[in-house]
């Protein structure tokens, strides 16, 4: 009787509140939340290289390939928001596991796939469930590490998701090129079965306190109709000529009315599905902003500096991972140092400094010559990885700070979703503009051939005395010189408007107000 009448209000008989663990205990905890994150994310990158690949095998276009990214994406940004009310009804442990191992099978229905039907399905099972496993480690994370080292619990968890990003595309690469595409998911299985057994094992007797909220359909139904048709509209814009589409017009008219009406709804709901009353929170306003606007730089960058890397240096995708693979290895270094040693620091400050390095990184870059070798490349990414791992961290602990354990989950579940969404925004509007720019410099470099620029007219008569006819001269000059040249300038102008939206974000950092420690509140 004492016993039962010990358990907490909301709690499963036979659990107990989640409490900081000791020593061996704790790392290996720490190893399968982080694991399980990193495995999350990493599945959102790693297919991107292997589409061509995967669509020739499956017998479909690379048009319709794509979707293999996309359908992992629009299930994911759907669920992601919705992670405190699964949380608050089910636990957050039991969800944890439950989402972990529903990932996992996924994964291996996807490697076994014998046609593109099964493998969409399957991708979009991914990530409709894979979707609470990173605020849910991350809210876990918090609870199992005593007050002062929960810095360096956020840390190893802004590693992870910093890393996985980086390592995505090169990983994909070389499963693709060594092995077979369908590893690519199975890679999961062992990953995902280690997971399960540590966090049963060693936080099996824990769990977070349960509520039943009724069931808000109509708020579920608009969140899924306007984030649906917004991802969409992010992954497809660029391919389909953005507003030039009839369908990217209908997309972004369903999903901005959706959405509207969806804020408008939730704000007013007794039981809201999303705890957008969050924003309220000047912390958790300026924290996920500022994370939001940093993924548009970032992800962006990441996204245009490889095509370019591979369209017009001849990178394969192997190599151009490689080289973006420097910018994670510092961020895996700094993460848990820097965690360690962020209660020391004013996160405001520390954000600073990371805006800076990437914004010094950025306009760095912009400066390379079309003959920029792969050190170059290479350890100047360095910079990006000092400025990353030196700003997710402050942010992520600015946006936490104050909030109770329950708050947590449905913090985490929308700070990522806004994450997820500006890497989404970055990654559409980086490409298009790219795109775009690539385009107009060409046009404006083929117009100084056509006027006679006495350097175009040199190098061309140079070209017909070696022996190429005047035409030939004409085409050598524009593949060889004009199509490199648009590019490099392309790029510049992505990574100067990177550096630009970083160093506007400082002022609003400074907006917000100490005392910054993730999770204080949550016992």
């Amino acid at each position: 009787m004492s016993h039962v009448a010990a358990v907490p209000s909301g709690r499963p008989p036979g659990t107990q509140p989640f409490e900081p663990l000791q020593g061996g205990r704790r790392l290996a905890a720490t190893m399968a939340l982080a694991l399980a994150a990193f495995m999350n994310i990493l599945d959102l990158t790693i297919a991107n290289v292997s589409v061509p690949t995967i669509a020739g095998a499956m017998g479909v276009s690379a048009t319709q390939g794509t979707w293999i990214v996309t359908s992992y994406a629009v299930s994911e940004a759907i669920m992601l928001p919705l992670t405190g009310w699964f949380a608050a009804r089910l636990g957050q442990r039991r969800m944890f596991m439950t989402a972990t191992l529903a990932f996992t099978t996924a994964s291996l229905a996807c490697g076994l796939s014998p046609n593109f039907a099964m493998l969409l399905t399957g991708r979009v099972i991914q990530g409709a469930v894979g979707a609470a496993m990173i605020p849910l480690a991350q809210a876990m994370l918090l609870s199992i590490y005593p007050p002062a080292k929960r810095g360096l619990a956020m840390g190893i968890f802004v590693m992870t998701t910093v890393a996985a990003p980086i390592v995505g595309p090169m990983a994909g690469g070389w499963i693709t090129d060594h092995l077979s595409w369908h590893w690519i998911f199975l890679v999961n299985l062992p990953v995902g079965a280690l997971c399960l057994l540590l966090v049963w094992g060693l936080l099996g007797r824990f769990e977070s306190a349960r509520r039943r909220p009724p069931v808000d359909l109509v708020g579920i139904a608009l969140l899924a109709l306007g984030v649906g048709c917004l991802q969409i509209l992010l992954d497809k814009g660029n391919e389909l000529d953005w507003f030039s589409s009839p369908f990217i017009v209908a997309l972004a008219v369903i999903a901005g009315i959706a959405l509207a009406v969806f804020v408008a709804w939730t704000l007013t709901s007794r039981h809201p599905v999303v705890e957008l009353h969050l924003f309220a929170r000047r912390n958790y306003a300026v924290g996920v902003t500022c994370m939001a606007i940093t993924s548009v730089a970032f992800f962006g960058t990441n996204v245009v500096v490889p095509l370019w890397l591979q369209t017009q240096l001849g990178y394969t995708a192997e190599w151009a991972g490689r080289t973006m693979a420097f910018g994670g290895m510092l961020a895996i270094v700094m993460g848990p140092l820097l965690g360690a040693n962020i209660h020391r620091l004013d996160a405001r400050a520390a954000a600073t400094f990371g805006l800076v390095m990437f914004a010094l990184f950025a306009y760095l870059s912009s400066r390379f010559p079309p003959n920029v070798d792969f050190w170059t490349l290479a350890t100047t990414r360095l910079l990006l990885g000092a400025g990353i791992s030196c700003l997710f961290l402050p942010l992520t602990v600015i946006y936490l700070s104050g909030l109770t354990a329950e708050q947590t989950a449905s913090a985490a579940g929308l700070g990522n979703f806004m994450r997820n969404l500006g890497s989404s925004f970055g990654t559409s509007i980086m490409v298009s503009l790219w795109s775009h720019r690539t385009e107009q410099y060409a046009g404006q470099l083929a117009e100084h051939v056509a006027n006679h620029n006495p350097a175009a007219t040199a190098y061309l008569n140079q070209l017909n005395e070696i022996g190429f006819s005047p035409t030939a001269a004409l085409a050598y000059l524009q593949h060889n010189v004009i199509a490199p040249q648009a590019s490099l300038l392309a790029t510049n102008a992505v990574l100067l408007t990177s550096a630009v939206l970083a160093l506007t974000l400082i002022g609003l950092v400074w907006w917000a107000r100490p005392p910054f420690s993730a999770g204080d509140a949550a016992h």
